[in-house]
């Protein structure tokens, strides 16, 4: 069947019911019409886990999953592995039994607790189109559609209310949502009136506020992506996740070409790789194939720098109040996704007058631990939320707080 993305955002194209092994709990893959940081139509494919049961008349709470980087190949969506709804399953930790980070976090509890979640894979993860990694508008747009898809279907008893929750690259979607008032409040949905009442960020990523001036002129665009670059090289696997957002980021404007960043040879084997294989595999084929020589992949002299840091400033999180307030989980051995971006974060949105709370994990916490301790924070705080209870933050100690 060849799907086509015409129609309302959110409309689910198809769905099809599968087995889960979690208790009381109903299970679907769907793919639903999204749209990306152009306003181009997308296919993106997911999960959507229900209670069974009937649903109380105001419809269940929506939790909208956005997961971390699992590549940007079409097969790296986590709906696509064989039993895709169970507990957050990780590649790099003892009990992980995959190739990649699939499950969902809290699931069992979240059905426990009557509510209904949607994982989304993001565009270009299995319904078509090159992924546009790392670009957290685009990825956002999935996730907020997700939620529309979730409550349009009948069976699933879904309401209006929704939490965004995310880790890693999700952990930017988390944050960029929650600044996306104009797409919320969009007309012709499958589901309008969408109600964020929360946005849970793990670890998050905000590539706009590390380039601050970045868009002013060329010196500076190539000074500020320079430094962006140099930041994620030093060893094979932070340079596998910079070439992967540079390939993201070239996805969402033609303007952009790898060679403008990378040699002719870097760009040909980056762009064979990073669309055919998930994110652990291209790290270990560059590894095998090049060593320590990954840095002469790139070049001396950027090309087109402007062009690439307004294409990444205007992908990643609006500066704009927040709708909903957000709460930020991190730990201080996070040497993935750099605290200092959450912490620069939520300077920039308490100046705007958001609710931002930014709380340090307790105890020794990788970014790879980070879902695991956090989930006993926020459980309490989804039904804090819920029960409308005014969220806490710690805005007025933000330039205090360490990294």
């Amino acid at each position: 069947m060849k799907m086509s993305p015409n129609g309302m955002l959110g409309q689910v194209i198809k769905k099809e019911k599968i087995k889960t092994s979690v208790k009381g709990a109903q299970a679907w893959r769907i793919a639903y019409i999204s749209s990306d940081l152009n306003g181009q139509k997308t296919i993106v494919t997911g999960l959507v886990v229900a209670p069974i049961g009937v649903a109380p008349k105001e419809g269940r709470p929506i939790m909208s999953w956005a997961h971390g980087t699992t590549g940007a190949a079409q097969n790296c969506g986590p709906s696509q592995v064989l039993n895709p709804v169970v507990p957050l399953n990780e590649y790099f930790l003892v009990g992980g039994n995959s190739w990649t980070d699939y499950g969902i976090p809290a699931i069992e509890e979240f059905i426990q607790e009557g509510y209904v979640v949607v994982a989304t894979d993001y565009q270009g993860q299995g319904g078509g189109g090159k992924h546009q990694y790392a670009l957290a508008t685009t990825n956002a747009m999935d996730t907020i559609d997700a939620a529309r898809a979730a409550s349009s279907m009948k069976e699933a008893g879904a309401g209006k209310k929704t939490i965004i929750y995310g880790w890693s690259q999700g952990g930017g979607v988390a944050v960029a949502a929650a600044s996306m008032p104009d797409y919320f409040s969009k007309k012709g949905t499958a589901a309008d009136n969408l109600e964020l009442i929360g946005s849970i960020a793990l670890a998050p990523d905000d590539i706009a506020v590390m380039l601050p001036g970045a868009t002013v002129d060329q010196a500076s665009a190539q000074q500020s992506l320079n430094g962006l670059i140099q930041m994620f090289t030093g060893n094979i696997f932070d340079f596998s996740h910079m070439a992967m957002s540079m390939w993201g980021v070239q996805a969402a404007n033609p303007n952009l070409k790898l060679t403008d960043l990378f040699t002719d040879n870097g760009a040909t084997v980056l762009d064979e790789v990073i669309s055919n294989k998930c994110m652990h595999a291209v790290a270990d084929t560059l590894n095998f194939n090049f060593g320590t020589q990954y840095k002469t992949f790139l070049k001396d002299q950027i090309s087109n720098p402007l062009e690439w840091t307004k294409t990444m400033v205007r992908g990643s999180v609006n500066p704009v109040k927040p709708i909903s307030p957000v709460v930020i989980y991190w730990g201080n051995k996070d040497v993935t996704n750099p605290p200092i971006m959450g912490k620069l974060y939520q300077e920039q949105m308490c100046k705007l007058g958001g609710n931002v709370n930014r709380i340090q994990l307790p105890g020794d916490q990788s970014h790879f631990t980070t879902p695991g301790a956090s989930k006993q924070f926020y459980l309490p705080w989804i039904k804090d939320r819920l029960a409308g209870k005014p969220a806490s933050n710690n805005c007025a100690q933000a330039s205090q707080l360490p990294t």
